[in-house]
């Protein structure tokens, strides 16, 4: 392939990856409340006290507005990145700052986008690795602020890999993917309950179990134990720096989830066979 047509695709799926990513800081930010929503709603029922009728709350309305006034963010205040600038990282109307995260999220969205394009071209295997980059981004920061990992996502890229694997969209065989899901939810699954039992305490999440799982659908069951291992040390270092530095949430924990996503962008970036050799596997 020429080299001029391979940049432009780098760059058109760099751009897309940006548009992508100015969409996920609203899945992070929505997903969670409309899921509280939906528990309220449903508790409500049960008891038998209906929740009076609320305005619709979803990804798509209302229009995402500043928190700090309710500004509405027009068209032209929400071009990723480049708004964030003109504005100097300040609502447009009452001059509060905007989090530094929403660009970062559109940057680090273009840049995985860019990086399948670059390594893929435009395919099919480059499109389903985007798709895996943008909700593993999702899910991690979603972890990070409430420690949740919602089933509207960890079982769609669980069901994804298993589908690419079939269709030979990414390098895994079928059966190294199935036997990848299940081991890697097995695996958690069996440490959450032996934890359970020693301590009478609960050490993980569910969603945890599924989100090792759908990394072992997309990568293979071979790279569990580096992937687990790299989440496991990195965990480990951060949750003794935000214990040093009183950065720990109250009840002193730290969510898992960003750190499986971690592993499995360095499963992306590195390959499961280099992570082998770096753990002496």
């Amino acid at each position: 392939m020429p080299m001029e047509l391979h940049w432009l695709e780098t760059s058109l799926a760099s751009v897309l990856g940006l548009l992508i990513g100015s969409f996920l800081n609203v899945v992070i930010y929505r997903l969670p409340k409309m899921l509280e929503r939906q528990w309220a709603q449903e508790c409500a029922e049960l008891s038998g006290t209906p929740l009076e009728a609320a305005e619709a709350f979803n990804l798509m309305v209302p229009r995402s507005r500043c928190p700090h006034c309710g500004h509405a963010i027009r068209w032209y205040e929400n071009v990723p990145v480049f708004s964030y600038l003109a504005l100097g990282g300040r609502c447009s109307s009452c001059k509060a700052p905007i989090g530094i995260r929403y660009p970062v999220v559109e940057i680090a969205t273009g840049a995985l986008f860019g990086l399948c394009a670059w390594r893929w071209g435009a395919s099919t295997t480059a499109a389903t690795w985007a798709v895996f980059c943008a909700a593993l981004l999702a899910l991690a920061l979603i972890d990070w602020d409430t420690t949740l990992l919602p089933d509207d996502l960890t079982l769609p890229l669980l069901w994804l890999g298993l589908i690419a694997a079939a269709m030979h969209w990414i390098p895994v065989n079928l059966n190294a993917s199935l036997w990848g899901a299940v081991a890697g939810y097995l695996s958690l699954w069996s440490i959450y309950w032996a934890f359970k039992l020693a301590t009478g305490k609960e050490g993980m999440g569910f969603g945890d179990f599924k989100l090792f799982a759908a990394l072992g659908a997309w990568f293979g069951w071979q790279a569990l134990i580096p992937m687990i291992l790299l989440a496991s040390v990195i965990g480990a270092v951060v949750g003794i720096a935000m214990k040093f530095s009183t950065g720990l949430r109250e009840g002193g924990y730290v969510p898992f989830g960003p750190f499986l996503a971690g592993a499995g962008f360095a499963a992306l970036l590195l390959g499961p066979a280099t992570l082998n050799q770096l753990i002496g596997l």
